[in-house]
């Protein structure tokens, strides 16, 4: 199911390659978020052109529309996206958490209110393998209930074994669901526990004694500071088996990634590419370039003039600028193709750094050239 192909000589990365019943995957890799079966303002052969393996979908917005049933009554994901590789679903716990109204969590699962329009669901551990298993993804992550920052430690030793428990009931529910449609869906455990390191070192332990096909480090990035969600994915990784997959969930800045690769993680997914993309900033080899500003007027210099997508290939920053100014939509697309080309390309250098053993020196001379506003 995974095989680690090579591991860097001066740092913790890994070259490593997952299989799963829609094609192979390439590690580490970065997934474009799809939430509601589209990676916003792109097509699935744009997708596909940038290089991406694998697309992230959402099961919780699916679920609420327009309906796994429909979904699975049209062929699965796949098919209803026509988008041919592999794709992985989240469960939608953060989602829920975050977006749904009066939710009520017990330890049988998550009772809530619609965003949408105020029905009330309830999700437990055994539908929500249901419902991904209607859509047909080729890795599906289990009910979690991701808590944000700061956190009580009573409540997050509390919510950490209600966490464990319901990663223990979906394994058992896929087992069963595998039993019936004879379908391969490998299922990660997602490792909570808050800030507290000795509750992620649990979270670990006990997860791997349930098995997993792959781990995911979860409830990270939800108001801590940057430091503080290495200090505790670095303290993390050291308790995950070498032999699986490892997922960092939601991690998406340039510079964040290429250290959690240097850690050890192998696969990443953020709305970041496109969101970023939608409102006019683009990733680029030195830093952000916020094309909407007037510094870019007169610019003919493309976004990135280190890089080879076909939007750089041809259209000018003034161009680029112009549409935003105006609010055509071709700028959304443009801006967030880059972007979407940009994260690819850059996990693409990183394999090759791994492969060369020179991702130290990559890594550095990356730190040195790239610029992030939010440092």
């Amino acid at each position: 199911m995974f095989k680690v192909l090579k591991k860097d000589k001066a740092t913790k990365a890994r070259l490593g390659r997952l299989y799963t019943d829609h094609g192979e995957i390439n590690t580490p890799c970065f997934m474009p978020v799809g939430t509601q079966a589209t990676v916003k303002t792109l097509s699935s052969e744009d997708i596909k052109e940038c290089g991406a393996e694998i697309v992230l979908c959402n099961a919780y917005h699916l679920y609420l529309r327009p309906g796994t049933e429909v979904i699975k009554k049209l062929g699965g994901l796949q098919k209803f996206m026509s988008w041919h590789g592999p794709i992985l679903t989240d469960s939608g716990g953060y989602q829920v958490f975050s977006l749904a109204e009066l939710k009520k969590v017990t330890d049988e699962g998550v009772e809530f209110k619609s965003h949408l329009d105020g029905s009330r669901h309830m999700l437990t551990p055994e539908n929500v393998i249901r419902i991904e298993g209607d859509l047909g993804a080729d890795i599906i992550m289990p009910l979690d209930e991701c808590l944000h920052f700061p956190c009580e430690r009573d409540y997050a030793e509390i919510s950490l074994k209600r966490t464990n428990e319901w990663a223990r009931r979906s394994k058992d529910a896929l087992l069963k669901n595998q039993t019936k449609t004879n379908c391969k869906q490998l299922l990660f455990g997602i490792v909570q526990g808050a800030s507290y390191l000795d509750l992620r070192e649990q979270a670990a332990r006990e997860l791997i004694d349930i098995g997993f096909d792959g781990y995911a480090v979860g409830g990270l990035i939800v108001g801590e500071s940057w430091e503080l969600t290495h200090e505790i994915l670095e303290h993390t990784l050291q308790f995950l088996p070498e032999d699986k997959p490892r997922y960092f969930m939601g991690l998406g800045s340039p510079l964040d990634i290429v250290r959690a690769v240097k850690g050890g993680v192998d696969m990443f997914d953020c709305v970041m590419p496109t969101r970023y993309g939608r409102n006019g900033t683009a990733f680029t080899s030195i830093g952000r370039v916020v094309v909407r500003n007037g510094a870019y007027t007169l610019d003919e210099k493309p976004l990135d003039e280190n890089c080879g997508c076909m939007v750089c290939k041809n259209y000018s920053r003034a161009y680029l600028r112009h549409l935003f100014n105006t609010s055509e939509l071709l700028g959304h697309r443009l801006v967030s193709y880059h972007n979407t080309y940009f994260y690819q390309h850059l996990i693409g250098q990183l394999r090759q750094a791994i492969k060369s053993d020179e991702l130290d020196a990559f890594a550095k001379e990356f730190q040195k050239s790239y610029r992030d506003n939010n440092r």
